[in-house]
């Protein structure tokens, strides 16, 4: 769901550019937050397992056995090598997971409905905890430069962070294309360092053997709960390899992953396991402990790089994915700019780039070191995962056609893996876990509050509206006076009048010569075919019917699609068209059947939504907007 230096038709399909430069691209976008993780990951779980006593040679081993497992299990087995596979037409994401499985059950499921929306509002509170912790740990290296500059972590973050979110409207083009480049070199740094410490004590190797991550559990109680919290840190970003699909497709992600990424993180991991063992110390500055000092300052440059490159990630995937929200109907229309003419990926939402913004500075002030925030950023991804396996159950066993019991036996492991994550970064409520709990929960509020408050509306406007047919016939026995031109009128519902409709015959008593009742669907899928975006029924002299269909990643242009009609005989003329659109003014009620909080919820997000003429990118010279005004 991030920005994308290219983009792939489909997961094995032919792509747009080669499979090297996809490669690359993944690189730098795709794997800029879990690449970023050994700067806190292995530094927190030790000091969890240690809690205030000494490192031990059994808490190194334990923690690194602990991280090599989880990348393999979690990220490699259940993201790179199964989920993968699951694309709804080439795209991923929890969103495209949960519309997956709608069309698997062949019905709308409300559990698998809350299931996306859950992973969808975590998502998007990773989206502000990740710039804030990574940009902290990547600053924090100053201290080591000199002391002096401990003071100046916080301020330095803040400014770094402002001037990244300052930079998104511009568009992440220019930037993106130095991703993989940057990436690369960050990776090979990490493998570099790593290899290079490994031999202070090459014992540690035997962290490969998983007996040491389960004897550590089973051995240390309560204590290794919270440093499996810790471990998890390092899989944080896995689930931005199935969000990214439709960005670079499987193999290349694949590829990258499994021949590159992968290998550098684990030499990284066991070279700070190996420096630890050898000099205990280093445990409070593992990662920038690898190098000579005169080489701190250098690699904090690059981690800081790195570091934005993975928020960078993040916030257009936040982007990308309230943009789905919206086009699935979760959320109201947003102002959406699209960066790029040529990469449909690149978008950026003003009122939620101001609203990440706010979050960010609070999570950096409120917390101010890396190690408070990690408290609060596991839970927020290990509920995606948990959701994202939950749905990718239903998705192999009823779209995959594969037996119940198989499909159990595949994914229960990983969501039992799933959820003892959770449950371990759960025991962090009171530490900071609490901030995506609370923002998951108003996000989903929102949603459900807007789901809701739509249907409540949609009831009441059902009982005054009068069946299209039936205007029909009653305006062919008895029609108005008949003027030139064509005239639009866009509703949600064809089989009823338009409320702009009926307000023109009532207020100005006319009726144009061609009438179009036009409704626009969004379909469960990313893009639609330009064959099935038009479909046009004349239902009488005057009167036609015409659905138009985008998929949900497609940013709906009503006067280019009604273009596609004069294929099919209609002579549409932009310049002799007139859109009629109906504009609600909603006030609160006591009967609405929601509480009064949640109708003034409502009623403000009706009125942030964006204008329908904007969003449906109709000529503002052309429209026609009609006022009604309905009780909720």
């Amino acid at each position: 769901m991030t920005a994308s230096i290219t983009q792939a038709e489909t997961q094995d399909g032919p792509v747009t550019s080669g499979f090297w430069s996809l490669t690359l691209g993944s690189i730098g976008v795709v794997f800029g937050d879990i690449g970023t993780s050994p700067l806190y990951a292995f530094h927190e779980a030790v000091r969890g397992a240690a809690h205030g006593e000494p490192v031990t040679r059994v808490m190194v081993l334990g923690v690194l056995s602990l991280i090599l497992w989880a990348l393999f299990i979690v990220v490699t087995a259940k993201y790179v090598l199964l989920l993968l596979r699951a694309d709804n037409n080439g795209e991923g994401g929890t969103l495209s997971l949960m519309a997956l499985g709608q069309r698997a059950l062949g019905r709308r499921s409300w559990f698998l409905l809350a299931l996306g929306v859950v992973g969808a509002s975590m998502f998007i509170g990773d989206s502000m905890i990740t710039p804030a912790i990574s940009v902290l740990s990547a600053v924090e290296g100053l201290k080591l430069v000199t002391p002096a500059f401990e003071h100046y972590v916080v301020p330095l973050t803040v400014i770094i962070l402002v001037l990244l979110f300052a930079v998104q409207s511009k568009g992440t083009a220019l930037v993106a294309s130095a991703f993989g480049p940057v990436m690369v070199i960050w990776f090979t740094v990490l493998a570099v360092t790593g290899a290079v410490h490994i031999a202070d004590d090459p014992s540690v190797l035997a962290a490969i053997n998983p007996y040491y991550a389960l004897q550590f559990l089973l051995s240390h109680g309560t204590i290794g709960l919270v440093t499996l919290g810790a471990v998890f840190l390092a899989v944080t970003g896995g689930e931005a390899l199935y969000a990214d699909l439709g960005h670079f497709g499987r193999k290349p992600i694949q590829s990258a992953w499994m021949f590159f990424v992968l290998p550098s993180l684990l030499i990284n991991y066991f070279g700070q396991g190996a420096l630890v063992l050898s000099d205990p110390s280093a445990i409070e500055h593992s990662f920038y402990r690898m190098v000579p000092e005169h080489l701190v300052l250098p690699l904090v440059g690059l981690a800081t790089a790195a570091t934005v490159i993975a928020s960078q990630a993040v916030i257009t995937g936040a982007y990308s994915l309230v943009y789905q929200a919206v086009q699935l109907g979760l959320l109201p229309r947003f102002e959406v700019r699209f960066t790029s003419e040529t990469h449909a990926g690149q978008i950026y939402l003003p009122r939620v780039n101001r609203l990440l913004l706010i979050g960010v500075m609070l999570l950096v002030l409120l917390f101010h070191t890396p190690s408070n925030l990690a408290s609060a950023y596991g839970i927020a991804v290990s509920t995606t995962m948990v959701a994202d396996g939950i749905m990718g159950f239903v998705v192999i066993w009823k779209l995959w056609n594969w037996r119940a019991a198989t499909a159990a036996a595949v994914i229960v492991p990983f969501v039992v893996v799933d959820i003892s994550f959770f449950s371990a970064n759960l025991l962090k409520l009171l530490e900071g876990a609490w901030v995506p709990l609370l923002f998951g929960a108003a996000m989903a509020g929102t949603i459900w509050t807007w789901r809701k408050g739509t249907g409540i509306l949609l009831q009441k406007t059902r009982r005054i509206e009068v069946p299209l047919d039936d205007l029909i016939r009653s305006l062919e026995k008895r029609p108005p006076h008949i003027v030139k031109g064509t005239a639009v009128f866009l509703t949600s519902d064809p089989s009823f009048v338009p409320t702009a409709l009926l307000h023109n015959l009532k207020h100005n008593k006319v009726l144009h010569e061609h009438n179009v009742v036009l409704t626009i669907e969004t379909a469960h899928t990313p893009r639609v075919d330009l064959s099935e975006r038009f479909r046009m029924e004349k239902i009488s002299e005057k009167f036609s019917k015409v659905r138009l269909r985008f998929g949900y990643m497609e940013q709906p242009n009503v006067p280019k699609a009604l273009a596609i009609a004069r294929k099919q005989g209609w002579q549409f003329d932009i310049m002799s068209t007139s859109f009629f659109v109906s504009r609600r003014s909603l006030k609160a009620s006591a009967q609405s059947g929601m509480p009064l909080w949640q109708d003034h919820l409502f009623i403000a997000l009706s009125r942030s939504a964006n204008d329908a003429t904007d969003y449906f990118q109709i000529p503002t010279g052309r429209v026609v907007e009609v006022g009604t005004q309905v009780t909720i």
